[in-house]
Parts: C-alpha cells; structure tokens; sequence
C-alpha cells in the first residue's frame, strides 16, 4: 500500500513533465515537421509573417492544449459515472451523454444561428443533462434496467437516437456540413477563443470532481454502505452529474464527439491507483490528457500526411476494450 502510495505521489509530481513532453511531441510533428529552434523563436520572438510561427501559435499549440483538457474532461467524467453507478461500463460516450450536447447544438445551429460561443456551451451543458435524464429515468423504470450491460445498450440506443435525430434535422435544414464537426471531432479546428470561454467552467467542473472525490469512493462501496456512513446519497448523486454535464458539456462545446476515452482510463487509474477516488479523479485527469493528446499525435501519422479523425484512433482502441469489459466486468462484478 504505501509502495503504491509512493508511486502514485511521484507519478502526480512528474506528471508537469509528461504534460510538456507531450506538448512538444505533438507541436514538433505532424503533416509538416518543425525544428525545436523554431518552437522557441515563435515562443519568444513571434513573427507574423513566417509561416512556421503561425503555425505553432495559432494551430498546434490551441489543438493540443485542446486535446489535454478533452482528454481530462472525459476522463474525469467516466471516472465519476463509474464510481457512483458502480457500472464499469459506463462514460459519457457510451451512456449517451455526449450526443446529448452533440444534439442540443445541432438545434441550436438550426433555429438559433446567431448564438454566441458562450451560448453554445451552456446549450451542450442543456443537452448532456437531457440525455442523463432520459438514460437513468429509462433504466430505473425497466426491470434490470440498472444492470451494467442494460445500461449500456439503453445508453447506446438513446445516443444513437439522438445522432439519427441530429443528422436528419441537419440534412432538412440543409446545415449537414455546418455539423459535421460535432460528430467526427477535429482537434485542428479547435476555436482558441472558445478554449479561453471554457476554462472557468472547466475549473468549477474539476474543483467538484475533487470535492466529490471521497464520497464517490463510498458510493463505489455500495448505497447502503454510504448510508451507513453518513453520506447523502441522492445530493451527492445530484452533485456528481452536475459534474458530468459541466464536463462533457465543455469537451463537446470544444472538439465535438470523441469516444471512449472516459471508458477506458478510469480503469487503467483503477488497475494502477486502487478504488480510492481521491487518487483516482486526479490520476484519470492526467493519464486522460496525455492519453487523447497522444492519441492526436498518432492519427497524424495513420494515414500520412493526411490525418485519421481523432474519434477513429480512440475507437480503433476503445470497442475491443468494450468488448473485453462487457465479457469479464458486465455482470457488475466488482474489479
């Protein structure tokens, strides 16, 4: 225990250094390669017009820095859905969260073009309470409905709904291209303004999580067990998927859809850290960040020089990981 503990303190203090290793990483490469020198000139002596500089400022650095906070959104939110559902099968993707916020904006580019970037989150934010709503009210109201891999299938069949629904508004209105984004998420065409809009959010979204850290490992015990100890149960339930929608909200504001991530790194934490949320939450936003980023880089170089959309390289590692999850963990066995 106090191995792990070590282990996990000195991962929490280097992570700074893996953050900017990763950062460089995906600044240094991609359809055109750039020299360190030339990162560090555009850093302290910026010039407008070299095309390098330009680049670096106002493509890589906004899309990686992107694909960081995504990455720890996503993560964080599984971590959370997990804990107090005690379903290891659940993340926002899965569960239909994320194409709640994808179909909230969808409406919101249809009948409300003119909206603002502020705007547009607080509908994401709209649309990912929706879809929780619909999941968990559908799932206690049929019998097992609560079950891990009942949810799960409730989850993808209301999030299917809801993209089958977006794309047939999008194609009546004539706004499919406008759309597009949303559901195959391209880190390149990350709005840095919509970056600097979400950090407050993100940091309100991110102080909870952590607040919420210990009675999420009591929840993970089981309801009973929390009762037991005190802990109000349906607050700290309401409190967890206000996280959520704040979370999942922003990433969709910002990238669009990108699944999978908050489904496998709370288990990858968990395998590393132990069941204790407390190191969880914090572990799973870091390993989320660096996974998604370094997941960025690869789809750079999968179909060279043309770039594979970031939600096909999470894919291509998330549904075999679903179906190992399904297999060993869906009859709600605890790890």
């Amino acid at each position: 225990m106090q191995a792990r503990r070590s282990a996990i303190v000195l991962f929490l203090w280097g992570s700074p250094i893996l953050i900017v290793l990763t950062i460089l990483l995906s600044v240094l490469y991609g359809a055109k390669n750039i020299e360190l020198s030339t990162i560090r000139d555009a850093l302290l002596h910026f010039d407008p017009g070299n095309v390098d500089h330009q680049i670096i400022i106002h493509s890589r650095l906004p899309r990686v820095i992107g694909a960081l906070l995504i990455g720890a959104f996503l993560a964080i939110s599984g971590a959370l859905m997990q804990g107090m559902t005690r379903n290891y099968l659940a993340s926002p993707s899965i569960m239909g969260v994320s194409d709640g916020s994808a179909f909230a904006i969808t409406l919101c580019m249809v009948f409300m073009p003119d909206s603002t970037s502020m705007e547009m989150i607080f509908y994401s934010f709209i649309g990912s309470a929706f879809s929780i709503v619909i999941v968990f009210g559908l799932a206690s109201l049929l019998p097992g409905g609560l079950s891990p891999v009942r949810m799960a299938i409730l989850g993808t069949i209301i999030g299917t709904f809801l993209s089958s629904l977006s794309a047939a508004i999008a194609t009546y209105f004539q706004v499919s291209q406008n759309i597009s984004f949303w559901y195959n998420a391209r880190l390149h065409q990350l709005n840095p303004e919509l970056i600097k809009l979400a950090v407050p959010f993100a940091i309100i979204g991110i102080v909870l999580a952590v607040w919420l850290s210990k009675s999420i490992t009591l929840l993970s015990l089981g309801e009973e067990i929390a009762l037991s100890l005190g802990q109000k149960t349906k607050m700290i339930k309401f409190a967890t998927m206000l996280t959520v929608v704040i979370l999942t909200g922003i990433s969709v504001a910002l990238a669009g859809k990108i699944g999978f991530v908050g489904l496998i790194v709370p288990h990858i934490v968990r395998f590393l850290t132990g069941v204790n949320y407390r190191w969880i939450i914090p572990c799973a936003g870091i390993v989320g960040a660096l996974f998604l980023a370094l997941c960025d880089v690869l789809s750079r170089f999968m179909n060279y020089p043309f770039e594979m959309p970031i939600g096909v390289v999470t894919s291509l590692l998330g549904v075999p990981f679903f179906l190992y999850l399904i297999r060993t963990k869906g009859d709600g066995k605890r790890e």
